[in-house]
């Protein structure tokens, strides 16, 4: 059983209300500095960081920024769109990246959750387009918070659901195959190494269980909602898994089955491509995920905003640029919707409701 397909009316996946939730994460964690300053997940006092927490490295693999082409960033308002019968409006949220508490913020601003953590959107739909961990102090914590609120926005008559990233691909791999060679395509490499360079903190693995593990190895990779096609990368790789939504999830679930440590790493290695739709090609690079799998536009995160745009040299914005994120940014025609408001490069975590306006 998957988690989340969401074609039109057919249901094809239970909600996370079918995972077993791990006790610590039913209940918000008070602060040890402060009662007042509690919030929900597996978290860590105000102010500290956890044990082994590691500042970030670069992403592998190494990808050019080239140029921003003709994109433009753009503040965006929802529309005034009826949500289909018997449902709630739609959210989704960009990368988060252990981020625990700007992602309560950012839910708690949208009223999505409560002053004390627990879901208070009744029949909304709430989407996460993946990487909860990595780079950030406390991705067990998202991870926790993220299967709690699945199970209390079911039981409230709505939903949260969620996608599988690159960098669940990557901690899955870390955690199974360690410093197993794997063919990268340049030599070898292993998932630890890849792990640990693109900012895995040695506190996530501690506290990873199998719990974690199964659940980011049911995420779909895809979904279309309300005319929208969700991702996680901006690329076109997941053609290469399906010529439908169903083909594409399937594949990635029987490749994560097999577990074989090359086949993998080549799923990793292509969810980790990007800017397939910037610039010239950008349009019709689009509208072959859209003719294969529906919608109207992809939604995705993935890229920073500011190094998708050529703001920044890296997707940590390591050169020490500071970018200014006031919402997410339409480009490729008005046809793509980037989610990631670069979070780990002192952005904004972004949560917004669909459908926006150019």
């Amino acid at each position: 059983m998957t988690q989340g397909a969401g074609q039109g009316p057919v249901v094809r996946t239970a909600t996370l209300r079918d995972f077993r939730v791990p006790p610590y994460a039913q209940v918000p964690v008070q602060s040890q500095q402060s009662p007042q300053s509690s919030h929900p997940g597996n978290a860590v006092p105000e102010g500290e960081t956890p044990d082994g927490y590691t500042p970030t490295a670069r992403d592998l693999p190494v990808i050019s920024a080239g140029g921003p082409g003709d994109t433009v960033q753009v503040q965006i308002a929802p529309d005034e769109a009826p949500a289909p019968e018997g449902l709630g409006p739609l959210y989704v949220v960009g990368d988060v990246h252990g981020y625990l508490d700007e992602l309560v913020a950012a839910l708690t601003e949208q009223g999505l959750i409560d002053a004390e953590g627990q879901w208070a959107a009744g029949h909304a739909r709430l989407w996460f387009l993946g990487d909860f961990t990595d780079r950030g102090p406390d991705g067990i914590g998202v991870i926790d918070l993220v299967m709690r609120l699945s199970a209390e926005a079911a039981a409230a008559g709505g939903y949260c659901k969620a996608l599988m990233g690159n960098h669940e691909l990557l901690l899955l791999g870390a955690k199974r195959f360690g410093d197993t060679p794997v063919n990268s395509g340049a030599g070898t490499a292993t998932f630890q190494a890849a792990w640990l360079l693109n900012g895995g903190q040695k506190s996530d693995m501690d506290r990873l269980q199998d719990v974690h593990l199964q659940w980011m190895a049911r995420l779909d990779a895809v979904i279309e909602e309300d005319e929208h096609l969700l991702m996680h990368s901006d690329t076109t790789a997941y053609l290469e898994y399906g010529s439908s939504i169903e083909d594409v999830n399937d594949t990635v679930h029987a490749i994560l089955t097999r577990n074989d440590a090359d086949e993998c790493w080549d799923l990793f290695r292509k969810f980790t491509k990007r800017f397939a739709f910037r610039d010239d090609a950008g349009p019709q690079a689009v509208r072959e995920l859209l003719s294969a799998y529906g919608g109207n536009r992809v939604v995705h995160g993935h890229s920073p905003i500011p190094y998708l745009l050529g703001e920044v040299g890296t997707e940590d914005g390591e050169d020490g640029a500071r970018p200014v994120v006031e919402g997410p940014h339409v480009y490729a025609d008005g046809l793509a919707i980037a989610m990631d408001g670069g979070v780990t490069m002192a952005g904004k975590l972004l949560v917004v409701q669909l459908p926006l306006s150019n």
